[in-house]
């Protein structure tokens, strides 16, 4: 009897040793590459986590040429930095590693700025720098990057190699990384520059409420009692400190109680050219001169040619000049006299007629030549008339249509504020209410807006009695 033999299954074909090798090199060469790609993730992160935390700007720079080196696998790497005017940035000059660099840095922070080129402009500094690298490495291999921020350089980021062999052949991914560098780099220095701004204007600002606090208390923290009149006064600066300067001085202030109510007053209004701390100071100088000259009890005429003699070698000095309308008023007499180095005529509203006049008389301004002289004039205060002194960042604030305020639309304002009847501050507020109407609630004065009123009470005045 005969049985079928059972069937062989064939055996696998034998696998060939190159197609092995070569799939296990393909792997290698991937986990090489993703073990290269990630370490080349976390370089990048580690320096933009850097970028936004770190706080010491040399400490992120420190950082950027040794990230910079590992990225690219290169022998080493220099970061040069400039300043905003193109000027090599020498305390900013790093390098990695620190021992194969000590060379460049040292030969780099010794070249002046005219080896560089640095006012021939920024193409001009980098094409130099490039050629300083260059003679330095030798034959090294190295390629260098800009550092640009706002579209302009702000420095220059190189790589080399070893001077042993050929060195590294660095791909476009390479110099794309480095580039990356060299823009997280950037955008650190215009930081840097930001937070360096910052912290001037902070420090400007604090001098700038000291300045306004001295200035503050140097004018009338409030109005003095004068006998028969009622007084309101205010000053707004366009900046925190300003060169508008308005004060009231008793010509007898040793006097106190009702002996000094009833003796001459001066009362002052000037304005310093030009804004801001200087022309606040000059105003400060020049205020301690008239307090001095009004003790004197000299006439108006004479206290300003006084004041122009005293002011004029340190209002030459700083190129300035000062306008100043200087009046004294007696509550015994109702005389008001009064001289003008070329400031804004004040106005009067006389109650009887209710008509508007400019006080003015002749004069230059204060500094603005050693022998002038000025004219004196004087008038009778009657019962409600009303005194309007004020300057020029009054009638020249400028409205939404950049049309000014002017001296026009100020009498009409002041004559409405006479008739209706208000006391001196009524009438005071009432016309920066309207300053303000015209200039915009959201909008700056382009110049201090100074205003004082004075108001004859509207009682009966008796004539002085005699001596």
């Amino acid at each position: 009897m005969s049985s079928t033999p059972p069937s062989r299954v064939p055996p696998p074909p034998p696998r060939a040793h190159g197609t092995l090798s070569a799939s296990a090199s393909l792997r290698q060469l991937l986990d090489s590459l993703s073990r290269e790609q990630r370490r080349n993730q976390e370089l990048l992160a580690s320096l933009a986590f850097a970028l936004r935390s770190f706080t010491n700007f040399n400490r992120f720079l420190e950082l950027v040429p040794m990230v910079c080196s590992r990225l690219v696998e290169a022998e080493g790497s220099l970061l040069v930095v400039f300043h905003a005017d193109g000027r090599l940035w020498r305390e900013q000059l790093h390098a990695s590693p620190p021992e194969r660099c000590r060379h460049l840095v040292s030969h780099l922070a010794g070249l002046s700025d005219q080896d560089l080129a640095a006012g021939a402009g920024d193409d001009a500094v980098v094409a130099q720098l490039d050629l300083e690298m260059r003679r330095l490495l030798g034959q090294v291999p190295m390629f260098g990057t800009s550092v640009v921020a706002r579209n302009h350089q702000r420095g220059r980021l190189y790589v080399f190699g070893s001077s042993q062999g050929d060195g590294p052949s660095w791909s476009d991914v390479h110099r794309r990384h480095v580039q990356l560098v060299a823009d997280l780099t950037g955008v650190a220095i215009e930081n840097e520059v930001l937070q360096e701004d910052m912290r001037l204007h902070e420090r400007l600002d604090r001098q700038l409420s000291t300045g306004a606090e001295i200035q503050s208390q140097l004018l009338p923290d409030q109005c003095p009692v004068i006998e028969g009149v009622d007084l309101a006064a205010r000053c707004r600066p366009a900046f925190r400190v300003g060169g508008d300067y308005y004060d009231f001085i008793p010509t007898r202030p040793e006097l106190v109680g009702r002996r000094r109510e009833t003796e001459r007053w001066a009362l002052v209004m000037g304005d310093v050219m030009g804004k801001g701390i200087p022309a606040g100071l000059l105003m400060t100088l020049l205020r301690g001169m008239l307090r001095s000259e009004v003790l004197s009890g000299h006439a108006p005429d004479r206290i300003l040619r006084d004041l122009n003699q005293l002011a004029q070698e340190d209002l030459a000095h700083s190129h300035r000049f000062v306008t100043l309308f200087y009046s004294d008023y007696d509550p015994r007499t109702h005389v008001l006299r009064y001289a003008n180095a070329a400031h804004n005529p004040p106005l009067i509203w006389r109650r009887q007629g209710h008509t508007l006049e400019r006080l003015d008389a002749p004069g230059l301004l204060i500094g603005l030549q050693p022998e002038a002289e000025y004219g004196c004039e004087r008038l009778v205060l009657e019962p409600g008339d009303v005194l309007l002194y004020y300057t020029d960042g009054v009638t020249e604030a400028a409205g939404v249509g950049n049309e000014r305020f002017d001296e026009t639309r100020l009498m009409r304002a002041f004559d409405r504020s006479c008739r209706s009847g208000l006391g001196a501050q009524g009438i005071l507020d009432q016309l920066f209410t309207r300053l303000d109407r015209f200039v915009g609630s959201d909008r700056q004065l382009q110049d201090d807006a100074s205003m004082v009123v004075l108001k004859v009470r509207d009682e009966v005045m008796l004539p002085a009695l005699p001596g």
